[in-house]
């Protein structure tokens, strides 16, 4: 992430003199061929600070270093000792956060701001101990720029004194500017990856799920009036209403030895994914059936790993539908009954409905009541296998809570992550579009299907209402809460892109359903797709010129059926299965063969996996 202030603008404009850019290129091409590498956080000086700043003496100087902020000046760093290496190491962890993530190191540079430079050797020396202490908390060093000392003394008896001795050191005397960049663990080669797990959160409305996670990632347990779940809501409409609207993100973490990582653990989602081995990424859904619409987006286009079911017994419509979803797209799920401090229903009953419920939709697996003897780790192999957890819990007294956690903990990603030995082939989904504030172009959020990105990468963003692709970069990039340098398969982020040259039209219209892939996959638009489906539940029958809602992926939109290959005169009906061709009614959309769709109109259901793609006439994209 190359974001810079102004600030750290101001100071790069000082090492960039107009009458001093053939010798500094020279000098900075010999210093790279050193082995010292460069930085692609590199920018452009400003031009109104093109000029030095030289005092009375004739001495080049920068502005005294700021006591806040994220640059640090430094004369020398030849052989510390042991402690001082240690309060340098501290001082450059304080400079990190305030840049958060990155600092700048003036080398040579006296706190007054005075270019006293090194000379080749003292360089090395100190270049050396930042490396080591970069290292000590995981971050990177790059040399941004290095420029000869300029400083002329007007003493004629000093000028003579040196004339013999130092004149040649004095000559060679260098400062250097060197960028510290902070890696996440997850970004570093010599790191295992963190375990990343997401579970959707879903269930009827009044069911405790906001006020549950509410507890789950702030450590502390509700008054009984819903203050846990405040943490949880994104709009004031949700606050006043108390009812989950959006989807809305947050994580807990496990260390190595099994521990929890929470907010009333770590002050930041930063610090938590970096103590974290595993990281749980919460999907909170909504549950009122008014914004249906949106919980079956966080379904198909996040897809979690798995789902917690929520109910508050005695078990309603909405749970019945949530459930029906679930077992529709083929989600692994478990149950939380929450609630339990009012005594409203016993664990037993509750249980004894919820079977009732699985077996009306034919589902094989049995609800079992935890806590059992055998501990949660067999528990968590059986859950694979053949049962359904429940887990009966309170958020005012915390019963139940240690157990949950700790099968959660458990849990791992139910599918492998694609493989990533193509890091130019990629597919980033596009699930929700927002703005904030000081940026002028929308930031994207969504899940990267396959393939690597990082900052620099080039993509095309697509489909538009052409069915053109448009090529972009990569700008920067967030990871829960975080700047990072990589993102990978199966994992989510939020992103900004921005045109690949200045000489490139202005970003278009950004929505969500759209995606990022890289050029070399040749991506195509579509408006007919076929795909083979069953019919969940219809009220009567099926036949072409039908509408309904498709959600496939990170795609929602209206479709039309313009056929139905071998249909009888009665239809499709429910249970019915067919080769069925769809066609947007909207505009074109990004899909390939093998997704999984789920469409719906009122109370009618269906499932079913695309078979073919018709691309759009004239919609093939070339390599950029």
């Amino acid at each position: 992430m190359c974001t810079r202030s102004i600030q750290m603008e101001s100071f790069l404009g000082l090492f960039d003199p107009g009458e001093a850019k053939g010798k500094r290129k020279e000098t900075w091409d010999r210093f790279e061929n050193e082995g010292n590498g460069s930085s692609d956080c590199e920018s452009s000086s400003n031009d109104e600070l093109d000029q030095e700043q030289i005092n009375s003496d004739g001495e080049e100087r920068l502005p005294p270093e700021p006591e806040q902020g994220n640059i640090e000046y430094k004369l020398k760093l030849v052989n510390p000792s042991s402690q001082r290496f240690e309060h340098l190491v501290t001082q450059m962890k304080w400079r990190l956060r305030e840049g958060h993530g990155e600092a700048i190191y003036q080398i040579g540079v006296e706190d007054n701001g005075r270019l006293a430079g090194l000379s080749t050797e003292e360089m090395k020396a100190s270049l050396k101990t930042l490396r080591e202490m970069a290292a000590r908390l995981g971050a990177t060093t790059d040399v941004l720029r290095e420029k000869m000392t300029n400083n002329h003394v007007s003493c004629s008896d000093k000028e003579k004194n040196r004339q013999n001795q130092q004149k040649d050191a004095s000559e060679n005397k260098r400062v250097a500017e060197v960028l510290v960049k902070k890696l996440r663990k997850d970004d570093r080669e010599d790191q295992e990856s963190v375990v990343e797990l997401r579970l959707a959160v879903t269930g009827g409305q009044d069911a405790g799920k906001s006020t549950l996670l509410g507890v789950l990632t702030q450590g502390e347990l509700d008054n009984g009036r819903g203050r846990a779940r405040l943490n949880m809501f994104r709009h004031l409409h949700e606050i006043r209403t108390g009812r989950t609207s959006s989807i809305s993100h947050e994580i807990i973490g496990f260390d190595n030895e099994g521990h929890v990582l929470n907010y009333a653990e770590m002050s930041t989602a930063e610090e938590i994914c970096e103590n974290a081995s595993k990281v749980v990424t919460f999907i909170d859904l909504a549950g009122h059936r008014k914004y249906l619409r949106t919980t079956l987006l966080g379904l198909t286009g996040y897809s979690p790993h798995h789902v917690m079911l929520v109910i508050a017994p005695p078990i309603n419509e909405a749970f019945q539908e949530h459930l029906a979803l679930c077992l529709a797209l083929r989600l692994p799920f478990f149950v939380v009954i929450t609630k339990t401090d009012l005594g409203l229903c016993e664990a037993r009953k509750a249980l004894a409905q919820l079977e009732s419920a699985v077996r009306a939709h034919g589902y094989p697996k049995r609800p079992v009541l935890y806590p059992v003897s055998d501990g949660n780790s067999n528990a968590s192999k059986a859950y694979d296998l053949e049962i359904i957890p429940v887990f009966p819990v309170s958020c005012v007294t915390g019963d139940g809570l240690k157990e949950l956690t700790s099968f959660i903990r458990d849990l791992s990603p139910s599918e492998v992550a694609p493989s990533e030995s193509d890091p130019e082939s990629c597919l980033f989904q596009i699930d929700e579009t927002f703005r904030v504030v000081g940026l002028n172009e929308p930031v994207l959020g969504g899940l990267l299907v396959r393939g690597i990105i990082a900052p620099g990468t080039r993509l095309l963003v697509g489909p538009l209402p052409d069915g053109e692709f448009s090529p972009v970069k990569v700008a920067s990039l967030h990871r829960n809460k975080a700047p990072c340098c990589l993102v990978r398969a199966s994992q989510s982020a939020s992103l900004t892109i921005a045109p690949q040259t200045s000489r490139d039209p202005p970003l278009p219209h950004l929505r969500p359903g759209m995606v990022l892939v890289s050029p070399r996959d040749h991506p195509c638009a579509t408006l007919f797709f076929q795909a083979t489906v069953l019919v969940v539940y219809h009220a009567t029958a099926i036949y072409p010129g039908f509408q309904a809602t498709v959600h496939v992926g990170n795609v929602r939109q209206t479709c039309a059926i313009e056929g139905i290959m071998d249909l009888k005169e009665e239809g499709l009906q429910t249970n019915s299965t067919a080769s069925v061709l769809f066609r947007f009614l909207g505009h074109p959309e990004y899909l390939h063969v093998g997704m999984r769709l789920l469409f719906r109109e009122g109370r009618t259901k269906g499932i079913g996996k695309i078979t073919q793609i018709f691309p759009l006439i004239g919609s093939q994209s070339s390599p950029q």
